[in-house]
């Protein structure tokens, strides 16, 4: 199903995860700081393309935040097609197109190594963010 709805666009299949989603925001988030914003990880311009809409902005929808696109990425090779090793050590793809100086929450489908939430982290408080939270769907 995952596959389905990442790799093959099929856009409607993501509505099954909403209130997953919500309920696992509610009962582990929920003393979040009013204010927090959801950014979702974004895909490269070439990745969007490829799969027609990106998943972690439709999950950011689901949350009862206000969800901003602060970050842009570069492209490279897909992640699930490196091995651990080769993800822990990949050079920093994010760049923050807008300071924030609110909480995040980065919001991202899959967790595998966590590489992509720390990178995605470092940039943000690095331009001024106070707080960086994640929630993803699935651990991978």
């Amino acid at each position: 199903m995952i596959s389905k709805w990442k790799y093959r666009g099929d856009y409607c299949l993501g509505k099954a995860f909403a209130r997953d989603y919500y309920n696992a925001f509610n009962h582990n988030l929920s003393f979040m700081a009013s204010g927090t914003i959801a950014v979702p990880i974004p895909l490269s311009k070439e990745r969007m393309a490829e799969r027609g809409f990106n998943q972690a902005k439709m999950l950011a929808d689901f949350l009862p935040l206000k969800s901003e696109e602060k970050l842009t990425r570069t492209h490279h090779e897909k992640q699930s097609k490196k091995t651990r090793r080769e993800r822990v050590t990949s050079s920093n793809p994010f760049h923050v197109t807008a300071a924030i100086n609110a909480p995040v929450l980065l919001v991202d489908d899959i967790y595998t190594t966590g590489t992509t939430l720390r990178h995605a982290a470092y940039v943000l408080k690095k331009h001024g963010c106070p707080a960086v939270y994640a929630l993803t769907l699935i651990r991978g």
